[in-house]
């Protein structure tokens, strides 16, 4: 294989291991690793602001809290038949300033919202297994191989997640969240969560495994926020999560490539995670805890 194709099978190998985190690296036979520049960080930070300001006006307006209440009468009938059917209902969101999309240099900013109904759950039973972050590794497995609560005050956690994906090769990354909780009425739920360090693992789970520098590595994920929403209502409890994350951005050469390919996997990893949430919160009803 000369030199060309032989770059070319090393890109598509990394192509299929960065979709795991929504990310497209660099053709990995002739550019470097990115680093995280400081207007990238800087437009995510705007793009998160932003989000927070419409999540908070939506919230103070306590109605139409799960995204399909904004669709027209027939789709939102339509959205909260499949829902009870046990599917999951998603749509792509894109946060906007003054009307114009927010240039995000050297990244990608990738938003989703997605919603799970939880039939005969109650919204205690939902809060306790979002809460329970020792065993995230067992209910989100796996996706999620360590879990563990760092301090608790009150409805204020700071968790430790370790994610490990496999495709061609496998990536893991460590990292550290706040997580705030708020009770809006006994129905009614909501909680955000900030990823406040991300760092890349080498050789991990062997005896020289290191953490590469936050910001300093291949760039399969620099930032990611979310917002859950829980609404205990119809015999059950809805459950509604916003993610919105950061990576490096896809190299032009290979943008016709594995674009397609990057664009889905945002959507599938959101799927995974709430059908896993809704599964865990099953299986307590189930036992009748």
């Amino acid at each position: 294989m000369d030199r060309r194709r032989r770059g070319l099978a090393v890109g598509c190998a990394m192509v299929l291991v960065c979709g795991a985190f929504d990310v497209a690296p660099a053709d990995a036979a002739e550019a470097p690793a990115p680093q995280l520049r400081a207007e990238t960080r800087q437009a995510f930070e705007r793009y998160v602001r932003l989000t927070d300001e419409r999540n908070t006006a939506e919230l103070a307006r306590e109605r139409n809290l799960l995204w399909v209440d904004g669709l027209p009468p027939g789709e939102r009938d339509a959205a909260y038949v499949a829902l009870k059917r046990g599917e999951v209902e998603m749509r792509k969101l894109q946060t906007r300033e003054s009307g114009a999309a927010i240039p995000c240099p050297a990244g990608i900013i990738h938003h989703w919202v997605g919603l799970v109904f939880i039939p005969g759950a109650k919204l205690n039973d939902v809060l306790f297994i979002l809460e329970d972050y020792n065993r995230h590794s067992v209910y989100f497995a796996p996706d999620v191989e360590q879990s563990r609560i760092l301090s608790r005050d009150g409805d204020h956690f700071r968790v430790f997640l370790r994610f490990r994906r496999h495709k061609v090769i496998t990536v893991v990354l460590n990292t550290e969240h706040e997580v705030r909780y708020y009770r809006d009425a006994p129905d009614r739920a909501h909680s955000r969560s900030s990823a406040i360090r991300i760092a890349e693992v080498k050789n991990a789970g062997q005896k020289d495994e290191s953490e590469k520098p936050p910001g300093d590595d291949d760039g399969f994920l620099w930032g990611m926020e979310t917002w859950w929403r829980m609404e205990e209502r119809d015999g059950g409890v809805y459950l509604q999560s916003e993610v919105a994350s950061l990576t490096r951005d896809i190299p032009a050469g290979l943008a016709w490539m594995i674009g397609p390919f990057i664009k889905s996997i945002p959507r599938e990893t959101l799927s995974a995670t709430l059908n896993s949430a809704r599964k865990a919160v099953e299986a307590r009803v189930a036992a009748g805890k």
